[in-house]
Protein backbone atom coordinates (compact mmCIF):
# COMPACT_ATOMS: atom_id res chain seq x y z
CA UNK A 1 0.00 0.00 0.00
CA UNK A 2 1.10 3.03 -0.87
CA UNK A 3 2.35 5.24 2.27
CA UNK A 4 -0.48 7.92 1.54
CA UNK A 5 -3.16 5.55 1.32
CA UNK A 6 -2.14 3.93 4.53
CA UNK A 7 -1.86 7.56 5.80
CA UNK A 8 -5.66 7.91 5.03
CA UNK A 9 -6.25 5.06 5.84
CA UNK A 10 -5.14 5.05 9.54
CA UNK A 11 -7.09 8.62 9.50
CA UNK A 12 -10.34 6.41 9.49
CA UNK A 13 -9.01 4.06 11.66
CA UNK A 14 -8.53 7.27 14.24
CA UNK A 15 -4.85 5.92 14.53
CA UNK A 16 -3.09 8.95 16.02
CA UNK A 17 0.65 7.55 16.61
CA UNK A 18 0.46 5.66 13.28
CA UNK A 19 -0.76 9.43 11.13
CA UNK A 20 2.15 11.06 13.08
CA UNK A 21 4.63 8.70 11.91
CA UNK A 22 3.58 8.34 8.61
CA UNK A 23 3.26 11.78 8.11
CA UNK A 24 6.47 12.41 9.11
CA UNK A 25 7.43 9.72 7.10
CA UNK A 26 6.01 10.96 3.38
CA UNK A 27 7.80 13.93 4.17
CA UNK A 28 10.91 12.46 5.33
CA UNK A 29 10.89 10.69 1.31
CA UNK A 30 10.28 13.93 -0.32
CA UNK A 31 6.28 13.94 -0.83
CA UNK A 32 5.05 17.56 -1.48
CA UNK A 33 3.16 18.51 1.82
CA UNK A 34 0.20 19.12 -0.01
CA UNK A 35 -0.19 16.23 -1.90
CA UNK A 36 0.29 14.54 1.74
CA UNK A 37 -2.35 17.00 3.21
CA UNK A 38 -4.89 16.26 -0.21
CA UNK A 39 -4.11 12.40 -0.84
CA UNK A 40 -3.61 11.32 2.66
CA UNK A 41 -5.22 13.72 5.50
CA UNK A 42 -7.99 14.75 3.51
CA UNK A 43 -8.84 12.01 1.52
CA UNK A 44 -9.19 10.14 5.11
CA UNK A 45 -11.79 12.68 6.20
CA UNK A 46 -13.50 12.27 3.15
CA UNK A 47 -14.15 9.14 3.82
CA UNK A 48 -15.11 9.12 7.48
CA UNK A 49 -17.13 12.19 6.46
CA UNK A 50 -19.12 9.84 4.01
CA UNK A 51 -19.58 7.06 6.59
CA UNK A 52 -20.59 9.40 9.12
CA UNK A 53 -23.32 10.61 6.97
CA UNK A 54 -24.56 6.92 5.98
CA UNK A 55 -24.88 6.18 9.67
CA UNK A 56 -21.70 3.35 9.47
CA UNK A 57 -20.01 5.98 11.95
CA UNK A 58 -21.16 7.61 14.88
CA UNK A 59 -20.14 10.54 16.95
CA UNK A 60 -17.34 8.60 18.51
CA UNK A 61 -15.75 7.54 15.68
CA UNK A 62 -15.54 11.01 14.20
CA UNK A 63 -14.16 12.42 17.40
CA UNK A 64 -11.25 9.98 17.25
CA UNK A 65 -10.40 10.22 13.54
CA UNK A 66 -10.67 14.27 14.00
CA UNK A 67 -8.23 13.54 16.50
CA UNK A 68 -5.59 11.62 14.30
CA UNK A 69 -5.90 13.97 11.61
CA UNK A 70 -4.87 16.91 13.95
CA UNK A 71 -1.95 15.02 14.92
CA UNK A 72 -0.68 14.79 11.37
CA UNK A 73 -1.84 18.71 10.76
CA UNK A 74 0.52 19.28 13.51
CA UNK A 75 3.05 18.61 11.29
CA UNK A 76 1.88 19.36 8.28
CA UNK A 77 0.76 22.72 9.31
CA UNK A 78 3.94 24.57 9.25
CA UNK A 79 5.47 22.69 5.83
CA UNK A 80 2.07 23.93 4.16
CA UNK A 81 3.00 27.50 5.27
CA UNK A 82 6.74 27.27 3.95
CA UNK A 83 5.44 26.26 0.68
CA UNK A 84 2.98 28.93 0.59
CA UNK A 85 -0.67 26.77 -0.04
CA UNK A 86 -3.08 28.60 1.12
CA UNK A 87 -6.09 26.74 2.87
CA UNK A 88 -9.00 26.35 0.51
CA UNK A 89 -10.95 29.21 2.37
CA UNK A 90 -11.64 30.69 5.80
CA UNK A 91 -13.94 29.52 8.45
CA UNK A 92 -15.16 31.00 11.46
CA UNK A 93 -17.28 28.82 13.84
CA UNK A 94 -19.34 29.80 17.20
CA UNK A 95 -22.32 28.85 19.44
CA UNK A 96 -24.76 31.20 19.47
CA UNK A 97 -24.74 33.62 22.67
CA UNK A 98 -26.74 31.79 25.81
CA UNK A 99 -25.65 28.16 24.36
CA UNK A 100 -23.36 26.14 25.86
CA UNK A 101 -23.53 22.89 23.42
CA UNK A 102 -20.37 22.44 21.59
CA UNK A 103 -20.11 18.76 20.24
CA UNK A 104 -22.11 19.54 17.16
CA UNK A 105 -19.64 22.46 16.69
CA UNK A 106 -16.45 20.58 17.22
CA UNK A 107 -17.59 18.18 14.99
CA UNK A 108 -17.86 20.20 11.89
CA UNK A 109 -14.25 22.55 12.93
CA UNK A 110 -12.73 19.29 12.98
CA UNK A 111 -14.36 18.26 9.63
CA UNK A 112 -13.85 21.87 7.85
CA UNK A 113 -10.31 21.74 8.82
CA UNK A 114 -9.76 17.86 7.50
CA UNK A 115 -11.67 19.58 4.03
CA UNK A 116 -8.74 21.96 3.64
CA UNK A 117 -10.06 25.26 5.42
CA UNK A 118 -8.33 27.47 7.95
CA UNK A 119 -11.23 27.05 10.84
CA UNK A 120 -11.23 29.64 13.76
CA UNK A 121 -13.73 28.53 16.63
CA UNK A 122 -14.82 31.00 18.84
CA UNK A 123 -16.20 28.55 21.18
CA UNK A 124 -19.82 28.75 23.21
CA UNK A 125 -21.90 31.56 24.17
CA UNK A 126 -20.24 34.17 21.23
CA UNK A 127 -22.51 37.72 21.07
CA UNK A 128 -23.08 38.82 17.59
CA UNK A 129 -20.11 41.41 18.19
CA UNK A 130 -17.76 38.70 18.47
CA UNK A 131 -18.73 36.83 15.36
CA UNK A 132 -18.62 40.30 13.49
CA UNK A 133 -15.29 41.13 14.37
CA UNK A 134 -13.79 37.39 13.60
CA UNK A 135 -15.40 38.05 10.17
CA UNK A 136 -13.54 41.05 9.43
CA UNK A 137 -10.53 40.47 11.23
CA UNK A 138 -10.12 37.07 9.64
CA UNK A 139 -11.63 38.20 6.17
CA UNK A 140 -13.47 34.97 6.70
CA UNK A 141 -15.46 33.37 3.23
CA UNK A 142 -17.87 31.37 5.44
CA UNK A 143 -19.43 31.60 8.99
CA UNK A 144 -20.64 29.07 10.83
CA UNK A 145 -23.55 29.27 13.72
CA UNK A 146 -24.57 26.51 16.10
CA UNK A 147 -27.39 26.67 18.38
CA UNK A 148 -28.84 23.41 20.35
CA UNK A 149 -31.72 25.34 22.10
CA UNK A 150 -35.10 27.15 20.81
CA UNK A 151 -34.45 29.69 23.22
CA UNK A 152 -30.79 30.90 21.42
CA UNK A 153 -31.90 30.01 18.07
CA UNK A 154 -33.02 33.71 17.70
CA UNK A 155 -29.74 35.21 18.49
CA UNK A 156 -28.58 33.43 14.90
CA UNK A 157 -30.87 36.48 13.64
CA UNK A 158 -29.14 38.83 15.78
CA UNK A 159 -25.89 37.59 14.43
CA UNK A 160 -26.59 38.01 10.34
CA UNK A 161 -28.79 41.61 11.61
CA UNK A 162 -25.05 42.55 13.75
CA UNK A 163 -23.01 41.50 9.85
CA UNK A 164 -25.48 43.80 7.37
CA UNK A 165 -25.30 46.40 10.20
CA UNK A 166 -21.44 46.53 10.03
CA UNK A 167 -21.40 46.18 6.13
CA UNK A 168 -20.29 42.72 6.10
CA UNK A 169 -23.48 40.50 4.82
CA UNK A 170 -22.11 40.47 1.18
CA UNK A 171 -18.59 39.57 1.46
CA UNK A 172 -19.50 36.01 4.11
CA UNK A 173 -22.00 32.91 3.54
CA UNK A 174 -23.22 32.57 6.55
CA UNK A 175 -24.45 28.63 7.66
CA UNK A 176 -26.47 27.71 10.63
CA UNK A 177 -27.09 24.16 12.55
CA UNK A 178 -28.00 22.50 15.41
CA UNK A 179 -31.07 19.79 16.68
CA UNK A 180 -33.84 22.17 16.57
CA UNK A 181 -33.11 24.12 13.73
CA UNK A 182 -34.90 23.57 10.00
CA UNK A 183 -34.49 24.35 5.85
CA UNK A 184 -37.02 26.98 6.65
CA UNK A 185 -35.77 28.40 10.13
CA UNK A 186 -32.76 29.31 8.23
CA UNK A 187 -34.19 30.78 5.49
CA UNK A 188 -37.08 32.70 7.31
CA UNK A 189 -33.72 34.68 9.22
CA UNK A 190 -31.51 34.72 5.55
CA UNK A 191 -28.76 32.32 6.38
CA UNK A 192 -27.60 31.17 3.20
CA UNK A 193 -27.38 27.39 4.23
CA UNK A 194 -28.56 25.01 6.50
CA UNK A 195 -26.94 21.72 8.04
CA UNK A 196 -28.49 19.07 9.28
CA UNK A 197 -24.93 17.58 10.64
CA UNK A 198 -21.29 18.25 10.34
CA UNK A 199 -20.68 16.03 7.59
CA UNK A 200 -23.19 18.05 5.21
CA UNK A 201 -21.97 21.69 6.41
CA UNK A 202 -18.81 20.34 4.91
CA UNK A 203 -20.63 19.58 1.36
CA UNK A 204 -23.03 22.41 1.47
CA UNK A 205 -19.82 24.84 1.88
CA UNK A 206 -18.06 23.08 -0.96
CA UNK A 207 -21.19 23.38 -2.49
CA UNK A 208 -21.20 27.00 -2.15
CA UNK A 209 -17.45 27.62 -3.39
CA UNK A 210 -17.86 26.10 -6.90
Amino acid sequence: MAILEELADNIIKGQAPKVEELTLKALDDGANPEKVLQEGLIAGMNVVGTKFKANEFYVPEVLIAARAMKAGMKILRPKLADSGVQPVGRFVIGTVKGDLHDIGKNLVSMMMEGAGFEVIDLGVDVSPEKFVAAVEENKAHFLGLSALLTTTMVNMQGTIDALRAGGLRDDVKVVVGGAPLTQKFADDIGADGYAPDAASAVDIIKEMME
